[in-house]
């Protein structure tokens, strides 16, 4: 995807960016400042030129579901991360256990698989490339342009990976003036956040600018193992090169961030910590203390494009090179036992062209048509350390008394020879001496996958009336995908991997949980076709607004899953979304409104489990999400706005699949999905002379029941809660410098941000909790 760059800057005028402070998320600090003189007066709501349809348009004029957000909104706001943004927008939920770890929640359709052979339902989009691999797709948002949320299907306009929705997020290039500015902020938890940049002319037809990052908070949570866990430290750099050219211009664009935070405390309360507590909200007991964290690497090269064609076409190209690779160490049974002492290796490199050509003859047709090539190569590599005795006693044991509840008598017996580090079931086997579990084994798995994909698409408008316009759109892509799996046999003796305990039932191996390859790397291959669509029509009311009706085709494409005893292809996931929309603006500008109404149905809905000792992405059926999102902003007077949202959306498994057949997940909620959610501001300001400005907005956060797997099993979700805001400040010399104090979750409030994770998949649920209360000051100056 290309996006058509604006040299202009965008403003926002200060009322919008006040009431868009209804969204707050629990970590925004920066106060917004007031206006320039000369800007559109407060008591009127400006709206923000996007480029989602590839042309620039008002969002009003869009007739999609579209949140836009300016760059300097969000750094106005502090919002630097994916998590905070997504407070922001209708319809959107963004979950980071760690930066490697996302998870994009769009309209009820969750997309976080960290796997290679994996393609993401919630496209990320920087500058035009695709970055929706999900352990590279987390950046740092800093010296934006402005940030594009799309909600429904955007095969047409993004790519063959926006099934359910997309992310644009379009960076500051370079451009011939000379400017600076830097943000800053302190709080509780030592925490930190600076980012600065340097725009400078090289000469008549080369500008230059630099952006750099840094933050970090201490954990919030304490681990009794040693360290502290839920912690943050990123450093990220950019620099852009613009050259102009006598028809059109390039930018080039290199990006870099490392992150470095402690450990995720993935938090257990099947087993005590060493204080004998298992409260989710207390001090962890992990194992390796300050071993356990990230370390993870990205590099980006964006070469963007644009070529007058004569005066009514443009070729726009992009160009992206990309790799990352990460460690994470983590404690997935949560506990101090050494149960499921894991690690992940992720790297990944692709390379993408496109290249779109627009036509625009100031008629009533316009339109584009293009062709992009995306190659990808990753590696997902998962580490298990164990020891035998507290496996057994933890995991396998309470298994078999699930399944043979009579062995419960044998209890006392297990106790002690568990304590003993003695095994007698192999004893009988060997028929000679007794052999002590294994305190210390280690064994992995990997997956691999190659993509090539070419794609061909195109989008037609035709202005039937002055008041009527229709819109359709088409993308073919075809893809050659090869996947690849290996399983690492344990280094030792696995006595439970001798007894036949390995998922395949035959002991073969000395594994206990990954079941072998006997060394070496299965793989398969296969080729697809794939065809996405939309079709739009657009009815303008007058002044008063657009309705519009859309009917639109999303595409998750095959999966090939390649495992010890067998390879499997699921048929690519398929949305059929239909939606109607009204959005507009009334009183002169002072009220805005966005109203929207969608059905989504799903078939061959591609779910993750562990089976039989195997992640699997499973065929869980059909599925189907009907929604409705309302945004509303009023400005009563200069000093006083208020903004309301709310989405209602009941996300669900059908009773029968696509053949008639009875679905296991029947009735179920689709994870991460809450049926109700809302946000309400209300925003004060008020003029103090000598261009100062005070402000004051207190902002309510809600979020309704949702679980946090498939199985909507007992336990593992998060109750209704909501969260409390506060922002308070003065800006100086109209706006230039901006003074703030801060505090998010002012009621301390308990949550869940997730819940299950790898340790359920053995009877060990975890636990991640929200952020608690934090607060601080902000500084911010612009020259």
């Amino acid at each position: 995807m290309t996006v058509s760059r604006i040299r202009r800057p965008l403003r926002l005028s200060p009322l919008f960016s006040a009431l868009c402070l209804a969204w707050l998320p629990p970590a925004l600090a920066v106060a917004a400042e007031e206006a320039p003189a000369g800007e559109a007066p407060a008591t009127q709501l400006e709206r923000i030129t996007v480029t989602a349809q590839k042309r620039e348009q008002q969002v009003a004029d869009v007739p999609i579901s579209i949140s836009a957000y300016s760059g300097e909104l969000l750094r106005k706001l502090g919002i630097t991360r994916m998590d905070e943004l997504s407070a922001f927008v209708p319809g959107f939920h963004a979950q980071l256990q760690s930066p490697n770890n996302p998870g994009y929640v769009v309209r009820g359709i969750t997309t976080d698989s960290g796997e290679s052979t994996q393609t993401s339902r919630v496209s990320i989009f920087q500058d035009g490339v695709d970055i929706s691999r999900s352990r590279g797709s987390a950046v740092a948002l800093f010296d934006m342009d402005r940030v594009e949320v799309l909600r429904g299907p955007q095969g047409t306009l993004f790519g063959r990976g926006a099934e359910a929705g997309a992310v644009s997020l379009i960076q500051n290039k370079a451009s011939n003036d000379t400017a600076a500015g830097f943000d800053a902020e302190l709080g509780n938890h030592s925490s930190r956040r600076i980012s600065a940049f340097y725009n400078t002319p090289l000469n008549e037809a080369v500008s230059a600018r630099i952006a750099v990052f840094d933050a970090a908070h201490d954990g919030y949570v304490k681990n009794l193992g040693g360290g502290d866990l839920n912690g943050e430290d990123t450093q990220a750099a950019r620099l852009s090169l613009h050259f102009d050219l006598e028809d059109g211009g390039i930018d080039a664009i290199f990006n870099w961030q490392h992150d470095t935070p402690p450990g995720t405390d993935f938090h257990g309360t099947a087993i005590a910590n060493r204080n004998g507590s298992t409260d989710v909200y207390g001090d962890s007991d992990l194992n390796r203390g300050n071993a356990l964290g990230l370390d993870r690497t990205i590099y980006g090269l964006t070469v963007l494009g644009n070529f007058r064609l004569g005066e009514n076409w443009q070729l726009d190209s992009t160009t992206g090179l990309r790799r990352f690779n990460s460690r994470e160490e983590f404690d997935a049974d949560g506990s101090n036992r050494d149960i499921l002492e894991m690690a992940e290796y992720v790297k990944s490199k692709q390379f993408s062209q496109e290249f779109r050509f627009n036509y625009d003859g100031g008629g009533r047709v316009r339109g584009f048509a293009g062709a992009n090539f995306f190659y990808e190569k990753g590696e997902q590599r998962v580490d298990l350390q164990t020891d035998e005795a507290a496996l057994f006693s933890s995991v396998v044991w309470p298994m078999l008394l699930q399944s043979y509840p009579a062995y419960a008598a044998y209890q006392p017996y297990v106790d002690g020879l568990v304590a003993a580090n003695f095994n007698p079931i192999y004893y009988l086997l060997a028929g000679g001496a007794y052999v002590p579990f294994n305190n210390d084994i280690t064994e992995g798995y990997a997956n691999y996958a190659t993509t090539h994909a070419v794609e061909a698409f195109g989008d037609l408008s035709f202005d039937v009336t002055d008041r009527l316009q229709l819109t359709g759109g088409v993308r073919v892509s075809h893809e050659d995908i090869r996947s690849g799996y290996r399983t690492f046999d344990a280094d030792g003796v696995g006595t439970l991997g001798l007894l036949g305990l390995t998922s395949g039932g035959v002991p073969v191996t000395p594994n206990n949980l990954f079941a072998t390859t006997n060394g070496q790397v299965l793989s398969s291959s296969g080729s697809f076709w794939g065809v996405t669509g939309r079709l739009v029509a657009n009815y303008r009311l007058g002044d008063a607004g657009n309705l519009y009706a859309s009917v639109s085709r999303g595409r998750k494409p095959n999966v090939i899953q390649v495992q010890p005893d067998a390879t499997t292809e699921l048929p690519a996931e398929i949305l059929t979304s239909g939606e109607i929309g009204f959005k507009g603006e009334l009183a002169q500008g002072r009220f805005l409104y966005d109203l929207s109404a969608f059905y989504y149905d799903y078939k061959n809905f591609q779910s993750n489990a562990y089976v039989d000792g195997q992640y699997l992405t499973r065929n869980a059926g059909r599925a189907h999400a009907p929604g409705f999102e309302m945004s509303l902003q009023h400005n009563f007077s200069t000093d006083l706005g208020v903004l309301f949202n709310y989405t209602w959306m009941r996300a669900r498994f059908n009773a029968v699949d696509q053949d008639g057949a009875a679905q296991e997940l029947s009735g179920n909620r689709l994870r991460m999905s809450p049926d109700n959610s809302a946000s309400l501001a209300v925003l004060y300001s008020h003029d103090i002379g000598g261009n100062r400005s005070f402000y004051l907005r207190p902002s309510y956060q809600w979020k309704d029941r949702m679980f946090f797997d498939d199985e909507n099993t007992a336990g593992l979700e998060q109750k209704s809660y909501g969260l409390v805001n506060l922002r308070t400040g003065v800006t100086f010399d109209n706006g230039r410098w901006d003074l703030g104090l801060w505090g998010a979750n002012l009621t301390d409030e308990k949550y869940l941000i997730d819940a299950g994770n790898t340790g359920a998949n053995f009877g060990l649920p975890t636990y991640i909790r929200g952020a608690p209360r934090t607060f601080g000051v902000s500084v911010s100056g612009r020259f």
